[in-house]
């Protein structure tokens, strides 16, 4: 899929939208100098060409009942595409797993596991493992504090 051509003003916007998607057209549009319905059909079109994904809202995690934060790295014991694509599509499917990276290294893939308590992180581990026989181990941090929470992504000024 080509990559999105992106002009000064899609820029500010994106920086603006991930900073605060709650934002109205007008509050950015006086930030951006475009009139409003140009800032509308902007989002739109970022949203079609799937710059942008999804919007959504960021929970403080101590107001929602306190969950824990574990980082697990996997190792898998073939890098077959079918089993590499059936373990992403298991991980996908699950609520606790936020996020999924394929790395390099010792492991395959690290993983950012939010569950209530470490019982349930234990069950959801091990229903991995029985449902992913190429899941070879897997290792996991627990986070003890979390000094910040993003998925702000950078975007650079135009060239």
């Amino acid at each position: 899929m080509p990559r999105p051509n992106l002009d000064t003003f899609d820029r500010k916007l994106l920086t603006l939208v991930q900073r605060d998607a709650s934002r109205g057209a007008d509050a950015l549009a006086a930030e951006v100098g475009l009139s409003p319905s140009a800032v509308l059909r902007r989002l739109k079109r970022l949203r079609e060409d799937g710059v942008i994904v999804a919007t959504a809202a960021i929970l403080d995690p101590l107001k929602v009942g306190k969950p824990n934060f574990f980082l697990a790295a996997l190792e898998i014991e073939r890098e077959r595409p079918e089993h590499i694509a059936r373990l992403r599509q298991w991980l996908a499917a699950e609520e606790w797993v936020q996020q999924i990276y394929y790395v390099t290294g010792t492991a395959d893939f690290v993983l950012v596991v939010v569950a209530p308590d470490v019982g349930a992180y234990d069950a959801l581990m091990s229903r991995l493992m029985a449902d992913n026989p190429n899941v070879r181990r897997f290792t996991t941090n627990v986070a003890l504090g979390v000094g910040k929470r993003s998925l702000f992504v950078p975007v650079e000024p135009a060239d």
